[in-house]
């Protein structure tokens, strides 16, 4: 080490502390992410007298959101790849943080289309571009994708009683307005960590892992491509129709009105949310191939169990199936993440976000429709579970893993 690189060095981060860092603000801003959609279809049960539409014409608002964020998502990896990924999860921060007050000060449907069309356009710089960032500069990936993903999956379980709450006790605005304002205080904190240089990227150097031939390569994108609009499409059709399946299924099992749908939601994304830790660590310690086709398999019952059940066990069947399609995500990553060379990870993310939010995202115009055309969910429901189990047995197509020996990562600064 030359003397100017040591003095260098004594003014910035370990790569410890700014690997910690990154894996700190990266879950913060996935929590973020997950807490409007889920708060809106919340919101959605009150608004339909209040717009002056429907119940199911208020859920398909959000569509152009949910459209736009897919579509956009692989522009975001690409210029975080090419430019700078903290400098496109600061236009994140305030970007995503105005949209959602701009939700707040909405007063018709084509107001209400266009700030959540705002939402999802600058929300979708996150999964490309956090997760990416993440990845490459995390000690232990598994792990660091589990705490991400326990971050994420908090965002829909505060999002339900939080919004329950604020329903009941001032305005459907405020659940927009007050978390928008902390979104963009959060973007004020990564600022002051890049200026001071405690936030720095930290790339962290992996021994490489044993080439596929094409013919695997083509497989693995395959496979990963139909899981990946699968069990995001039910991801979808679960957070949009359980508000309005607890409302009329609980039987008050959590409290009466918006807040005990509130804190059904919450329970049900709360566990779902800390089991990815778990989930996460599996990833690390086991074939992901396996681990990853047995979270898909395990949701289909439980789907199956939630249609036309009541009370608690509509609830545990909820948290169940809830629960295995967002643990499936830490394996889901990481297999991404295996087979697709750093330098292009955030595209990567990116063109898998066009799969999890714009084709999957038809999951809630589809819910909607089954809903208008049957008075139920259980159309959409059995749909998605004989669709689970089917992709449960193609991931097992996926290339089998030989085990191989456990390298200690170290981190250079990033080049």
């Amino acid at each position: 080490m030359t003397p100017d690189s040591s003095a260098s060095s004594s003014h910035s981060p370990s790569p410890v502390a700014s690997s910690s860092a990154i894996v700190g603000f990266s879950s913060i801003g996935h929590f973020y992410n997950h807490l409007f959609e889920p708060m809106y279809f919340v919101v959605a049960l009150v608004l339909p007298p209040i717009l002056g539409v429907p119940y199911e014409q208020v859920l398909t608002l959000i569509i152009a959101g949910k459209l736009l964020t897919g579509l956009f998502a692989p522009v975001a990896g690409w210029l975080a790849d090419r430019w700078s990924a903290l400098g496109m999860m600061v236009i994140y921060f305030f970007g995503f943080g105005l949209s959602a007050v701009a939700v707040g000060f909405a007063s018709t449907p084509i107001e209400i289309t266009l700030s959540l069309a705002a939402l999802g356009a600058f929300g979708s710089i996150y999964h490309p571009v956090g997760i990416a960032w993440m990845v490459q500069n995390s000690q232990n990936r598994g792990k660091a994708l589990g705490i991400n993903g326990m971050f994420g999956g908090l965002g829909p379980a505060l999002a339900g009683v939080f919004a329950g709450a604020l329903l009941e006790w001032s305005s459907w605005r405020t659940v927009f307005i007050v978390p928008g304002i902390f979104v963009m205080a959060t973007g004020g904190a990564f600022v002051w960590a890049m200026i001071n240089g405690k936030l720095k990227d930290v790339k962290i150097v992996r021994h490489a892992e044993p080439k596929l031939d094409m013919n695997d390569t083509v497989r693995v994108y395959i496979v990963l491509t139909l899981a990946m609009l699968v069990g995001g499409m039910f991801y979808q059709v679960a957070q949009s129709s359980l508000p309005k399946v607890f409302e009329e299924g609980l039987g008050g099992l959590f409290g009466n009105g918006t807040s005990g749908v509130g804190l059904a939601i919450m329970a049900v994304y709360g566990v779902g949310g800390v089991m990815q830790i778990v989930t996460g660590n599996m990833a690390d310690k086991y074939p992901l191939k396996w681990v990853y086709a047995l979270f898909i398999f395990l949701q289909a019952p439980f789907i199956l169990m939630a249609m036309g059940a009541s009370g608690a066990t509509l609830f545990i069947a909820a948290m169940m199936m809830v629960t295995f399609n967002i643990g499936a995500l830490p394996a889901e990553n990481s297999l991404l993440a295996k087979y697709t060379p750093g330098k292009w990870q955030a595209t990567a993310y990116g063109m898998k976000f066009i799969i999890s939010f714009t084709f999957s995202g038809l999951g809630i115009y589809l819910t909607a429709k089954v809903k208008e055309t049957t008075g139920s969910f259980d159309g959409i429901y059995l749909g998605m579970a004989i669709a689970l189990f089917v992709m449960s047995l193609v991931t097992l197509t996926l290339p089998s893993e030989r085990a191989a020996k456990k390298h200690t990562p170290y981190p250079l600064p990033a080049e």
